[in-house]
């Protein structure tokens, strides 16, 4: 039988939630039905490694200045009329620009777009020449209700042509207690410790670890035994140890860096903190649900799609200290409550934010295309 060939548009192949979901397709939509290939401008990390040991090559086009630069688009052109998928597959504004110019141009016969970001700061011009560019796509998806209403009422699509598919994570298997010992003592953890725990890249002009780690004070007064564990990695590392130090909490932050294996740190965590100020679903949320975690996040973008205020977790504002000191001041005096919100995100996380959730869908979406073709 003739496998389906899936042609994959991405910007960064990193450690994000953009290129893990697409992974997720690669590994799931594979054996004897499909095969991939995936296009980026750079490329590094475990991720990378794990695309091509799935046999999925991965070529880099070169980074650029402009969205339109001719060597990048000569050489995806060239890669796609090579390849002639039946499917490309582009995601965020570069992905999809990259998806319907080569798509296009090669007379590939699906083309999918997929919007993976809270756009709250595209410029007017950009959003209107992404719409443009999305109106030629044979359907967009949107991970969240909130990115489905910018795509049909900011970039103006019509409503048949935006398809809405939730982001969904692996089910990870909760590590074994002698594994959870050996990190907590490498880590410096108490039996006692109250840990409050954050994922993700430490970029903060969105992510806005800095204000959880701003609250660390105030919450240190009312429960001393708090520890902060903040997993990932990025540009601004350096400030955040900083910004720990000069407010005295450096000994209760504890930076573990980026972990490819996630789960024994949402293990540990007693609470869950996402401060961000965009997020367009909030992929570590549905991780942290799954592992029965209470979750404290800002009510920005996808995320109170993600999050029953009030039943899996408490939503915040965003840039708000004061209400992270609150939430998890008040979460550390009633584990009561911690646990009957953290049984009802993971209830919630397994109906619906699941991997074999959203690859069931994004399969399905494929076949229908093709079928209309």
């Amino acid at each position: 039988m003739r496998k389906t060939k899936v042609l994959h548009c991405l910007e960064t192949v990193a450690s994000g939630g953009v290129e893990r979901r697409h992974l997720a397709i690669v590994k799931s939509l594979s054996s004897g039905k499909y095969s991939h290939k995936l296009i980026c401008s750079k490329a590094s990390g475990p991720i990378k490694d794990e695309l091509e040991e799935l046999g999925c090559e991965v070529i880099t086009v070169g980074q650029s200045k402009t969205l339109f630069d001719l060597y990048r688009y000569k050489k995806a052109i060239s890669i796609t009329r090579k390849f002639r998928p039946d499917i490309i597959h582009g995601a965020v504004y570069e992905g999809v620009t990259m998806a319907v110019i080569a798509g296009k141009l090669c007379g590939v016969p699906v083309i999918v777009g997929e919007e993976t970001s809270d756009p709250v700061s595209r410029s007017f011009k950009s959003t209107l020449l992404y719409g443009f560019l999305a109106a030629l796509t044979d359907k967009m998806i949107a991970v969240s209700p909130a990115v489905m209403d910018y795509l049909t009422e900011k970039a103006r699509l019509k409503k048949d042509k935006v398809k809405l598919v939730m982001n969904g994570v692996e089910v990870k298997k909760i590590p074994s207690q002698q594994r959870l010992d050996l990190l907590k003592a490498r880590l410096g953890l108490s039996a006692d410790d109250f840990v409050i725990g954050t994922v993700g890249r430490l970029f903060d002009i969105k992510k806005r670890v800095s204000d959880i780690i701003s609250a660390m004070p105030a919450i240190l007064d009312q429960v001393s035994n708090t520890k902060l564990i903040i997993v990932g990695a990025g540009p601004d590392l350096g400030e955040l140890q900083e910004l720990s130090k000069r407010l005295g909490v450096s000994r209760n932050v504890i930076f573990a860096g980026y972990q490819a294996d996630t789960a024994p740190y949402y293990a540990l965590f007693d609470v869950f903190v996402l401060a961000s100020c965009s997020e367009a679903f909030g992929l570590v949320l549905a991780e942290a649900m799954l592992f029965s975690l209470p979750v404290i996040a800002t009510r920005v973008g996808g995320i109170p799609y993600v999050v029953n205020d009030g039943e899996s977790g408490l939503l915040i504002e965003p840039y708000s200290v004061s209400q992270i000191e609150e939430a998890v001041i008040s979460f550390s005096k009633d584990r009561e409550l911690m646990k009957k919100m953290g049984e009802a995100g993971l209830s919630r996380a397994k109906k619906y934010f699941t991997e074999s959730v959203y690859i069931s869908k994004i399969e399905k979406l494929y076949s229908d295309l093709l079928d209309a073709v």
